[in-house]
This record gives C-alpha cells, sequence and structure tokens, in this order.
C-alpha cells in the first residue's frame, strides 16, 4: 500500500531546512567574510546553505511523489540506544574506556532481534581494543583504558 507522498523523503527534507535555519539562527552574529578572507561563520553558513539545498530538494521530492507508509517505531531499540549512550557516558571516566566501550556495544547490542551473542561479544572485545590502541596508545588522550 502506497501512500499520497513520500513521507521518509519529505521528513528528512523538513529535518534538514530546520538544522540548516537552526545553524543560521546561532551563527547571526559571526562575520561572514568572503572567499579569500574567511570569518568564523563562513563555514558553517556556508554548510548550512548546503543541507538547506539538499532539505528542498528532498522535501519537494517527498511531498510530489508517492511511497511506502512509515513503519511505527520500536520501543526497544530506541531504549537500547539512548542506554548505549547512557553507559558510555557513565563508565567512561570511571571504569576505563575499554569496560565502556564493550558496555556500550553489549547494551546497543541488546536492541535487535537479529544479535548473535557471541558476534556482539566479539565485536565489543575488538572495538574495546581498537579503542584503546587508538585514542589512549597512539593519540596520548589523557583517557582511562581501565578501572585501575
Amino acid at each position: 500500500m502506497t501512500s499520497r507522498f513520500d513521507l521518509q523523503d519529505a521528513l528528512f527534507g523538513v529535518f534538514l531546512i530546520a538544522v540548516a535555519a537552526l545553524v543560521f539562527y546561532a551563527t547571526r552574529t559571526l562575520s561572514f567574510g568572503s572567499p579569500a578572507d574567511m570569518g568564523p561563520g563562513f563555514m558553517p553558513r556556508a554548510l548550512a546553505g548546503i543541507a538547506m539545498a539538499f532539505g528542498l530538494f528532498f522535501a519537494a521530492r517527498g511531498f510530489s511523489r508517492g511511497g511506502e507508509p512509515i513503519e511505527r517505531p520500536r520501543l526497544r531499540p530506541f531504549v537500547a540506544v539512548l542506554g548505549a549512550i547512557a553507559a558510555f557516558a557513565l563508565l567512561g571516566l570511571k571504569a576505563g574506556l575499554a569496560v565502556a566501550a564493550v558496555a556500550t556495544v553489549l547494551v546497543a547490542a541488546a536492541g535487535s532481534d537479529e544479535t548473535r551473542p557471541v558476534e556482539a561479544i566479539l565485536f565489543a572485545i575488538a572495538l574495546a581494543a581498537a579503542s584503546v590502541l587508538l585514542f589512549v596508545t597512539a593519540l596520548a588522550l589523557p583517557i582511562p583504558a581501565w578501572p585501575w
């Protein structure tokens, strides 16, 4: 069953337009400058203009053609993603980057019926190792790798 509008494209376009408008409003006091002498507001406004153009394109396309209806949002994936963000925020500095990365992946993986526990655990360990190697070892960021 198709609907009269392609609501996914239309809503995405409206979202891009809203974000671009917010950027234009937030950077209204910054000087724009010119391409040869860029001010602090040049890049944010240039990127907002590009986002606005894409938003107008998607909104016009969404409102001018039919599409499939949007399925009802499911609560479990939404809660899992929010829980994963909360887990990383709460564990990052206290338990260390490795523990926070593992917890984040495992909490996020709980949001899908298709998740295989062994794959999630292996991915969590690999991501934690890569995060520690990159951020703590290679970049020497002052982030604790472990709780001790």
